[in-house]
């Protein structure tokens, strides 16, 4: 099912950050959502996972209960290892085969088993991708996934990312033209 965005309006006091914005997110398709610093791109991923509440309008088609995501901080269970964190949203039991695999394609094959708060900042960040890409859903929300990654493990992470969405529906916020080609985004939505 699309996501419908449709005629909302968000304020945070005097500030307008939305106003009769509309769109629609197409089922199974990756976009990517481009804008300057402070245009809304972060407020609309929280509306979507209903964090927030718009004044106005609807959204409909996501699947609440059902979504994963990225956000700009990685929210990581930090005193866990790194696949800890990954099997705290899984809900098969995962091979130490496919762990590693999985661990191994985003180039942290030395570090899946270590406590997460010894891990760099850019290792944290590919074990947040991880987590939402194994949390079984078929709509995943990104902010800035390969920000702070050098362009080797970004290319390798973004090749990760787009055969593991495949046939999904994924939401990637980025402020990188390139990584709208890297993600094989069929759809841009650029905020003013």
């Amino acid at each position: 099912m699309d996501i419908i965005v449709k005629d909302i309006d968000k304020s945070y006091g005097e500030q307008k950050v939305f106003e009769n914005f509309s769109y629609t997110f197409r089922e199974g398709k990756t976009t990517c959502i481009m804008g300057k610093s402070g245009c809304g791109k972060t407020t609309l991923f929280r509306l979507l996972l209903g964090l927030e509440e718009p004044e106005a309008g609807q959204i409909t088609g996501v699947p609440h209960g059902k979504l994963a995501a990225v956000f700009q901080e990685n929210r990581l269970c930090e005193n866990l290892s790194a696949v800890s964190n990954l099997r705290l949203v899984c809900k098969r039991k995962l091979t130490e085969e496919e762990l590693r695999q999985a661990f191994a394609q985003v180039g942290l094959e030395e570090v899946w088993q270590k406590p997460v708060r010894n891990l760099s900042g850019g290792m944290k960040r590919r074990v947040a991708i991880l987590r939402a890409l194994f949390a079984e859903t078929e709509c995943i929300l990104m902010d800035e996934p390969l920000k702070g990654l050098d362009t080797e493990t970004k290319e390798k992470t973004a090749e990760y990312i787009r055969a593991q969405t495949k046939g999904k529906t994924l939401l990637v916020i980025t402020h990188e033209e390139a990584e709208i080609a890297l993600l094989g985004a069929k759809e841009v939505l650029r905020l003013p």
